[in-house]
């Protein structure tokens, strides 16, 4: 994996955080991820390939919806929901209400434990 790019807080775009939400299936990575847990990437089950869930794991981080962090050939991703919410208060919280209630990105879920390993892209 490349070194990657997380933007600084103050940084961050609303017009890309924005666009960054706009498909169903991101706004259900960010369900998943408003636990608050660090996920490995093998633990993020969607109904798309492994190169497309990368591609939009790709697209929330570099807008910077999400942090990766990669520990030896393993990636990890975390919600900043603490920077999202510093830069534009209670976004991700109607975000979320929303999606909760209409069920978007619903077919995105976690794996089972010992299903949970997978190499970065």
């Amino acid at each position: 994996m490349r070194s990657a790019h997380h933007p600084a807080t103050e940084e961050l775009s609303l017009p890309e955080v924005m666009a960054a939400l706009s498909d169903p299936l991101r706004i259900g990575l960010v369900r998943v991820l408003a636990d608050g847990a660090e996920r490995g990437w093998g633990e993020l089950r969607a109904p798309v390939a492994k190169s497309t869930l990368s591609h939009h794991l790709r697209i929330l981080r570099d807008a910077g919806v999400t942090r990766t962090r990669q520990e030896g050939t393993r990636c990890f991703v975390t919600l900043r929901r603490q920077d999202l919410d510093e830069r534009f208060p209670g976004l991700v919280g109607a975000m979320l209400e929303a999606a909760d209630a209409e069920d978007v990105g619903g077919s995105v879920h976690l794996a089972p434990r010992a299903d949970s390993t997978a190499a970065c892209r």
